[in-house]
């Protein structure tokens, strides 16, 4: 598995992607995600035989005080191999020097546990105090 930021995939590949975790909301309009990703401040892949994109984890941030990780998703075929956890990875070091870190998922027993193997905490279990996350999904 090769992780990079530099080798762009195509957009059919990436429309390949979305499609193979069934995210249609994006690919039904893929001129709508591809200008996503343009306007995306980080992007990371992950390629199986060099060529073959498996994963994609996209980020949006001021780059001085929080970043939202909007997109993290590994094809079906490739999960559980260890590409979700290097794309993660591969988010928070890009950003480790921000205070805050945010992500909005689907309530999902399995997601659950990737992010919190992670190191992120639901926002009502936090030690100090539970954070209100507000949210409107058209």
């Amino acid at each position: 598995m090769e992780i990079s930021t530099t080798k762009v995939p195509t957009h059919e590949q990436i429309i390949a992607l979305y499609d193979s975790v069934g995210w249609s909301a994006y690919t039904d309009q893929p001129d709508v995600l591809a200008r996503a990703h343009a306007n995306s401040d980080f992007l990371v892949y992950a390629y199986y035989d060099d060529h073959q994109l498996i994963g994609l984890a996209r980020a949006i941030s001021d780059d001085a005080t929080i970043c939202y990780l909007q997109d993290i998703l590994v094809h079906p075929q490739a999960q559980r191999t260890g590409a979700g956890r290097e794309l993660f990875s591969a988010v928070r070091k890009r950003f480790e020097h921000l205070r805050q870190f945010v992500l909005i998922t689907d309530d999902e027993p399995g997601q659950r546990a990737f992010y919190e193997s992670m190191g992120l905490s639901e926002g009502s279990d936090f030690e100090h105090g539970s954070v209100r996350i507000f949210a409107r999904f058209l």
